[in-house]
């Protein structure tokens, strides 16, 4: 009977607060609304973030799959030095992955390797709008298309697993390079963005990512003669034939193991929030108000009739 009756009080009492809640954040956005627009305050800085999938592009990558679905995370803020052109300084943790087991065909199931890997990438980028942004920030277009452009750095650790343990790949020199952890990229894409309220879009984009290694994967060149290793983590990691017949041979030295030809790379595809920061850059709007209202003065004589 007590429990009925809690319930009963419960529920309304949820539907009130929740009510209350979003009349007083209805009130809460008109009231910034009002004196957002009474100000007239400009707001040139955007913060962005978004999630989104990672895909992988290399030795252990299937050409058949287009997008993968490794998560991705980034933030990053926004600048528009014209109502077209603008700039981007972002921040991604995405995680990308291979494996021979999924492979579609061409032997590479026999060769048997993968790797998974943490990624941090930290790029600046130019950005160009198709349609102009307008005079103001708020009435810029409802919907509008952008291509970037620019210069990133890259981290990358590939690990494999072995026996339920995790090994960084790049220390073990399974193919007798030392290779840095660490590359330039060069990001590019396309973007589209909706204008959802004054001071929030979303945006879809996708973006490739060119960069100058070969060793996202630990996949590039050769095998080395596998009884040259000491380390036995690194001569497992090195031919992983054996695992799945044994006694399989393992292969020569010489032997391919990747295609250096060709660099890995990757593409991310985000869906982004994007906020106008309260500030702005460039001078005080309060004082481009003013001098826009004195020059208008400036047009009337005293009794109110324009000047010739």
């Amino acid at each position: 009977m007590i429990e009925n009756v809690y319930i009963a009080i419960k529920i309304p009492l949820m539907k009130r607060v929740f009510i209350s809640f979003i009349v007083a954040l209805s009130i809460n956005s008109a009231s910034e609304a009002q004196s957002f627009y009474a100000a007239r305050r400009e707001r040139s800085l955007i913060l962005t973030g978004g999630l989104g999938t990672s895909t992988y592009y290399g030795d252990l990558a299937n050409s058949s799959n287009y997008i993968n679905a490794q998560p991705n995370i980034n933030a990053g803020l926004e600048y528009y030095f014209t109502n077209r052109i603008g700039a981007r300084v972002e921040l991604n943790w995405f995680t990308l992955s291979g494996d021979d087991k999924n492979a579609d065909g061409g032997g590479r199931n026999f060769r048997n390797l993968s790797f998974q890997s943490s990624n941090f990438e930290l790029s600046a980028v130019g950005i160009v709008n198709l349609f102009t942004q307008g005079d103001r920030f708020y009435r810029r277009p409802s919907f509008n298309v952008y291509g970037f452009t620019g210069v990133g750095l890259l981290y990358f650790n590939p690990k494999a697993t072995y026996k339920g343990v995790s090994y960084s790949l790049q220390p073990l020199k399974t193919e007798g390079v030392t290779y840095s952890l660490v590359s330039p990229v060069i990001p590019f894409g396309l973007g589209a963005k909706f204008k959802i309220t004054p001071l929030f879009n979303i945006s879809i984009e996708v973006g490739f990512r060119k960069t100058f290694t070969d060793y996202l994967d630990d996949v590039s060149t050769v095998y080395l003669d596998n009884n040259s290793f000491t380390d036995p983590i690194a001569k497992a990691l090195a031919d992983r034939k054996p695992e799945l017949i044994d006694p399989l041979p393992v292969s020569k030295a010489g032997d391919k193991r990747g295609t250096p030809s060709n660099n890995d790379s990757y593409m991310l595809l985000n869906a982004k929030l994007e906020y106008y920061l309260p500030w702005s850059f460039g001078g005080s709007d309060k004082r481009k108000s003013y001098s826009n209202k004195r020059s208008s003065f400036k047009r009337y004589n005293k009794g109110g009739r324009l000047k010739k």
